[in-house]
C-alpha cells in the first residue's frame, strides 16, 4: 500500500495579493481625497484665530488711547501683533493686509487666492453673523473685521 502525500504550497495566491493591494489602494485614495479638505479647514481655523488676536489687539489699543481706533493698520499689524517674533501672516503665505473702509462702503467679500491675506476692516460697522453691516451712528468707535475663508463663508468680529 502506497500512500501519497499531497504537497501543500505555502504562500498567498495571486487573488489574495490583488485583493490586499486593492484594499490598500482604496484606503490611500480616501486619505488623498480627505487631506486637502483637512488642510483647508486648518488654515481657516488659523485665520479665525488671527482675527481674534486682531480683535483683542484693537480693543487693547482703544483702551490705551481713549477709545481711538488705529489709523494705520499696516503699522499696527507689525507693531501690536508681532511681538516677541510672533507671526501675524496668512497661513497660505504672505503678510496680512488691511482694506479699511468706512461703514458706508460695507461689502461681503469672498475668498480670493490672489488676495488670501486681505482683511476687510469697516469703521463704524457691526457684525451680523458672518457679514458686516452698517452704518452705525456717525463717529462710532466700533469696527467690523471681516476675513473671507478658503472653505467658504466669512468670519466677522467686532472691536
Amino acid at each position: 500500500m502506497s500512500t501519497t502525500h499531497k504537497q501543500q504550497d505555502e504562500g498567498f495566491t495571486i487573488i489574495e495579493v490583488v485583493l490586499v493591494l486593492a484594499i490598500a489602494a482604496l484606503i490611500m485614495l480616501m486619505v488623498f481625497i480627505a487631506l486637502p479638505a483637512l488642510q483647508r479647514n486648518q488654515r481657516d481655523t488659523t485665520r479665525k484665530n488671527d482675527i481674534s488676536r486682531l480683535q483683542s489687539a484693537v480693543s487693547n489699543y482703544k483702551s490705551r488711547n481713549r477709545g481711538a481706533l488705529p489709523t494705520n493698520y499696516t503699522t499696527f499689524f507689525t507693531s501690536d501683533l508681532r511681538r516677541s517674533n510672533d507671526q501675524f501672516a496668512d497661513p497660505s503665505g504672505g503678510d496680512y493686509t488691511a482694506d479699511v473702509s468706512d461703514s458706508g462702503a460695507v461689502s461681503n467679500p469672498d475668498y480670493d487666492d490672489a488676495n488670501a491675506g486681505k482683511i476687510y476692516i469697516y469703521v463704524g460697522a457691526t457684525c451680523n453673523g458672518e457679514n458686516a453691516v452698517g452704518p452705525l451712528s456717525s463717529g462710532s468707535r466700533k469696527i467690523a473685521i471681516v476675513k473671507p475663508l478658503e472653505g467658504g463663508g466669512r468670519h466677522c468680529a467686532e472691536a
